[in-house]
C-alpha cells in the first residue's frame, strides 16, 4: 500500500482495510466456533504437516499465545495514540499495518493449525471462540480511531461500558486486553492442560448439582426454612459455579448457569410418607453421582494429565477418542441438572427415565476411558471395570 498522500487520508484507508480484514477473519473463525461437526480441509492438513524451522511441527497453541500477546501490545499503543496530544496519524498507521501484517492473521492461522485431527475438535472450537472474541474487540477499538485528525474527546475516551453512546476507548481497550489474556491463558495450558481444565470445570458443575441435591434431600415438606433463606442458598450455588466457569466459553458458561438457575424453582420437598419412594431413588442417585464425580477425577489423573503438552504431528486415533469421551463428559452435568429438577418436582417417572440416561452416560464414559491411549490395559482399566459394576447397581 502506498504511503504517499495526506497522512489522515492514508490512516483512513489503512484502518478501513484493517477493519475489512479483521471482519473477514472473524467470520471464518466464528464458523469454526459454531459448527456442529469438525471441519478439516486439505489446506489445513498441509499446514499442520508442514514442519517449522528446525524440523519441528508448528504448535497452534503457542502461535495463538504469541499472536494474542502481540495484538494486546499493539492495541495498547493504538489506545494511547488516539487519546494523547499531539495526534500522530503516521504513528497510528504504522501500528495498524503491523497488526494486519502479523499477529491478526497469525491468530486466525493458529485456529486452523489446531485441527481436530491433531488437537481435537474440542480444543479447536474453544480456541476459535476465544480468538473470535479478540478479533471482535479489536474491531471495536479500530472503529474508534479518529478520522478528523484530532485525539478523542473525553466523552469518547472515558465513557464506561453500557453508556448510551457506547463505551469509550479506554473501556474498549480493557475488554480487548481481557480477551487477549483469555487466549493466552488457554493456550499456555497446552494440549493436555486445556483438556484437563475443561473436564475439571465440568466436574465442578457436577459436584454443585450433587450438593444441591443433597441439601434438598435433607429437608422435608414440614421444614420451616424461609423462602428467603432458600433463595440465598440457590444464589450462592449459582455464584460458585459462575466463578468456576469464568474461563470457559460464553455458551458453556450460560449452559452451566442455566442448570443451577432452574434447579430450585420448585420448593417442594420429599413428603414424610413418601409414597413414590423418592427418598430411595435420591439415595441411589447420590451414591452413583458421587461415583461419577470420581470418574471425572480419575479420567483427569490417568488419561488427560499424561497427554503431551504439544500433540504429535503424526496421525493418531487419540484426538478422535478424546472428542468422543469429552462429548459424553460435557453432556452429563446438563442431564444431571435435569434429573435434579425431576427430583424437585417429585416426578417419579421422569426421575427413573433420567437416571437411566445419566448413568448410562457414566457407564459409556468409563468404557471409552477404560483402554489406555497406547495399550490394551492398565491400572485404570481395572478401576473402570469396578466402576461399571457399581454404577449399574440400583
Amino acid at each position: 500500500m502506498s504511503t504517499s498522500g495526506d497522512p489522515i487520508d492514508v490512516l483512513k484507508t489503512v484502518v478501513g482495510s484493517a477493519l475489512t480484514l479483521v471482519g473477514q477473519l472473524d467470520a471464518v473463525i466464528t464458523k469454526i466456533a459454531t459448527q456442529k461437526q469438525a471441519n478439516t480441509t486439505s489446506e489445513i492438513q498441509r499446514l499442520v504437516e508442514q514442519p517449522a524451522a528446525g524440523g519441528n511441527p508448528l504448535d497452534g497453541l503457542s502461535l495463538a499465545h504469541d499472536s494474542a500477546a502481540l495484538i494486546k501490545a499493539h492495541a495498547t499503543k493504538i489506545s494511547l495514540l488516539i487519546i494523547n496530544e499531539p495526534f500522530t496519524p503516521t504513528a497510528i498507521t504504522k501500528v495498524v499495518r503491523e497488526l494486519v501484517a502479523g499477529p491478526v492473521p497469525s491468530l486466525a492461522a493458529a485456529v486452523e493449525v489446531c485441527t481436530p485431527a491433531r488437537y481435537t475438535y474440542t480444543i479447536q472450537k474453544d480456541l476459535a471462540w476465544r480468538a473470535g472474541r479478540v478479533l471482535r474487540e479489536l474491531k471495536e477499538l479500530l472503529s474508534r480511531v479518529p478520522q478528523d485528525g484530532k485525539v478523542l474527546p473525553a466523552a469518547k475516551k472515558n465513557a464506561p461500558a453500557g453508556a448510551p453512546e457506547g463505551r469509550g476507548s479506554i473501556a474498549t481497550t480493557g475488554v480487548l486486553w481481557s480477551a487477549c489474556d483469555d487466549v493466552m491463558s488457554f493456550a499456555k495450558r497446552g494440549f493436555a492442560g486445556a483438556l484437563t481444565h475443561k473436564v475439571e470445570q465440568l466436574n465442578d458443575t457436577l459436584k454443585d448439582v450433587m450438593e444441591e441435591l443433597r441439601d434438598w434431600g435433607e429437608e422435608t415438606e414440614d421444614d420451616d426454612e424461609s423462602d428467603d433463606g432458600q433463595e440465598a442458598e440457590v444464589n450462592d450455588g449459582i455464584s460458585q459455579v459462575t466463578s468456576q466457569l469464568e474461563s470457559t466459553s460464553l455458551s458453556e458458561t450460560r449452559d452451566a448457569q442455566d442448570i443451577l438457575d432452574d434447579l430450585m424453582n420448585s420448593q417442594r420437598h420429599i413428603p414424610r410418607d413418601d409414597p413414590d419412594k423418592i427418598r430411595e431413588r435420591l439415595d441411589s442417585c447420590l451414591r452413583r453421582l458421587r461415583l461419577t464425580t470420581l470418574l471425572y477425577q480419575a479420567a483427569v489423573k490417568r488419561r488427560l494429565k499424561p497427554l503431551p503438552y504439544v500433540p504429535p504431528a503424526s496421525h493418531s486415533d487419540v484426538p478422535a477418542r478424546l472428542d468422543e469421551v469429552i462429548a459424553v463428559l460435557k453432556r452429563m452435568p446438563e442431564r444431571f441438572g435435569s434429573l435434579a429438577m425431576a427430583f424437585y418436582e417429585l416426578d417419579r417417572v421422569e426421575i427413573d427415565r433420567l437416571m437411566d440416561e445419566c448413568f448410562f452416560d457414566a457407564f459409556a464414559a468409563s468404557e471409552l476411558l477404560a483402554k489406555p491411549w497406547d495399550g490394551q490395559k492398565d491400572e485404570f482399566t481395572d478401576w473402570a471395570l469396578r466402576f461399571q459394576v457399581e454404577i449399574k447397581k440400583g
